[in-house]
This record gives structure tokens, C-alpha cells and sequence, in this order.
């Protein structure tokens, strides 16, 4: 679908530093055994052990892309508060996408949907909690389309009888999710579009790239599809969930360097937002609640 570009009073600030992507996504589940084999057999992630209790779970060497924490007595996901729409995994190429579904259809483990993004192609699924996943790929920056400045995306169905001859380039299955595989978006759950854009946008510095989806904004640093997707789809005026519900406890946002995180929490701090150490780096929240670690990389 083409965007408008009705546009939204926020403040302006200076652009978050364009090297700036994301990390870790922390959440809280009510088995973690259960979601261990779920990341692990379903997603090919990698799981270790932290001496917190804590569960990482990555793929090839690289960064931890999620935490889990489990709690029994985690009150469950309510899909009408605000929190996590989901994580996306971005996968290196078009036969990653492939092989990630060949390793869901082996593992039995049910799609919630598959769409052509124009910019990406997209799995969709569930984590044992509800907690909402998508696998991706990008298709090169160069095919992607704007309209009237600002960056074309949609939502059409994936072709997945081509993805699925992708597969006739695979010399094995792959267990494993590969390496260069990370963490390429969060989609939010949010109360309110314009508190939400004047946090990301008018503090954080992210810039917006795509205004006219209904009912949602999608914002990103160095002219990426998006970093960060917020919607108010079944969220619009909500509260924040327990925090000791299932579900998001919070999410990296990764700046190349001490200078580019100093510029961004100076900013916070002139908004009166609260900042909170936490292990290597500066917990906040968003106007609606989700816990955003802020980092240096």
C-alpha cells in the first residue's frame, strides 16, 4: 500500500547516530524448559545457561538475540495491553527464510501468517507463551520503493511455493539458524501513536519512515525499513501489563559508541524521563510502559 504523509506535531530532535541498530530481547516465560525446546528445535537458536537463571539463546557465535526468564506464576500474555507485537529475526539471505520454515514444518510448529513486505519477506509465529516472532529477510536496499519521500511497504501474501524452491539450493538441512542472524526489529504494542513518535522520534532521534499504515508508525536509524514498529491495533488507550507478567521485559537499542549513547541519554534526561543503571547499560520506558535498554556497543 502506499503512505500519506498527513503529518504529526513532534518535537524535533537530532538523528539517532545511523550506526545504531538493535540487540538483546528479553522476556519472561511461564516454562522455560518448554520455550528452551521451542527456540532450539523449532528456530535453531542456541541456548546457554547464565548463573542468574537466566536462558541466552543466539546463533553462530554472535550476540545473544533473546533472554528468557521463566516464571510459573507469571500472570499470562494479554494481547490487549500494551507490550511486544514481536521480535523479528533477520535471517543473511532468501534461502535462510526457506530453510528457518523447513526447520518450523519438521518441527511441526503451526505459521501464524506469511506476508511480502515489499521491503522483506516474512514468516509469522508464536513462541509457547503467545509471544509473537517473525523471521525475515530483506530484499537489497536498492529494490526498495518510495512514494512521495517516504519508503513504500504492504502487506501481500508471501509467495511460498517460490521460497520453497529455494530449497533446491540447500545442500543439507540446516539445524542451526546461521550465523549473521540477529535481532533486525521489535514491534510494539503501544497506547498512543503520537506519545510514541514524540518518544522515538522527538527523543530517541529515530527518524520516521513510515507514517500512513493504519493505526501504526515505523521508525529507524541510517534509512532502515524500520527498527521499530508501533502499532495500536488492540492496544489504542491501554495500560502497561504486570511486570511480572509473561511477555516483554525489555529490549536493546545497541549505538556504535560511548559519544552517540551520551548524546541520546542527554536527551532523555532533558525530557525528564527516568534512567536507571542496568547491568552494561541505561534502562528506560516508553511513554507506554516497554523497558528499553539503551547501550553502547
Amino acid at each position: 500500500m502506499s503512505v500519506a504523509t498527513d503529518p504529526i506535531t513532534t518535537p524535533v530532535a537530532p538523528s539517532i547516530d545511523p550506526g545504531t541498530d538493535l540487540g538483546t530481547v528479553r522476556l519472561t516465560v511461564s516454562d522455560v524448559s518448554r520455550s528452551r525446546s521451542f527456540y532450539e528445535q523449532a528456530l535453531g537458536l542456541i541456548a546457554s545457561d547464565r548463573d542468574d537463571g537466566s536462558l541466552v539463546l543466539g546463533a553462530g557465535g554472535g550476540q545473544p538475540l533473546i533472554e528468557l526468564r521463566g516464571d510459573s506464576s507469571a500472570p499470562p500474555l494479554n494481547r490487549r495491553l500494551t507490550g511486544l507485537y514481536h521480535l523479528a529475526i533477520l535471517v543473511p539471505t532468501r534461502l535462510d527464510l526457506a530453510l528457518a520454515m523447513a526447520r518450523l514444518a519438521e518441527s511441526q510448529w503451526p505459521l501464524d501468517g506469511a506476508s511480502d513486505h515489499l521491503v522483506s519477506e516474512a514468516l509469522y509465529l508464536s513462541d509457547p507463551d503467545g509471544n509473537g516472532i517473525e523471521i525475515y529477510r530483506d530484499r537489497p536496499r536498492e529494490e526498495w520503493r518510495r512514494n512521495a519521500g517516504q519508503l513504500e511497504m504492504a502487506t501481500l501474501p508471501l509467495d511460498l511455493n517460490g521460497l520453497v524452491r529455494e530449497l533446491s539450493q540447500a545442500e543439507r538441512f540446516q539445524v542451526h539458524a546461521p550465523a549473521g542472524t540477529r535481532i533486525g526489529h521489535v514491534h510494539l504494542q503501544v497506547a498512543d501513536l503520537a506519545e510514541a513518535e514524540a518518544f522515538y522520534s522527538g527523543v530517541l532521534g529515530f527518524d520516521v519512515v513510515v507514517r500512513g499504515y493504519p493505526g501504526a508508525l515505523f521508525v529507524s536509524a541510517g534509512g532502515y525499513h524500520h527498527h521499530i514498529g508501533l502499532n495500536t491495533w488492540h492496544s489504542a488507550g491501554s495500560r502497561p501489563p504486570s511486570p511480572a507478567a509473561v511477555g516483554l521485559r525489555s529490549f536493546e537499542i545497541a549505538l556504535p559508541s560511548d559519544e552517540a549513547l551520551d548524546a541520546v541519554l542527554a536527551r532523555v534526561r532533558a525530557a525528564g524521563i527516568a534512567v536507571a543503571a542496568h547491568g552494561s547499560g541505561s534502562l528506560i520506558r516508553d511513554p507506554s510502559g516497554n523497558g528499553v535498554l539503551l547501550r553502547a556497543r
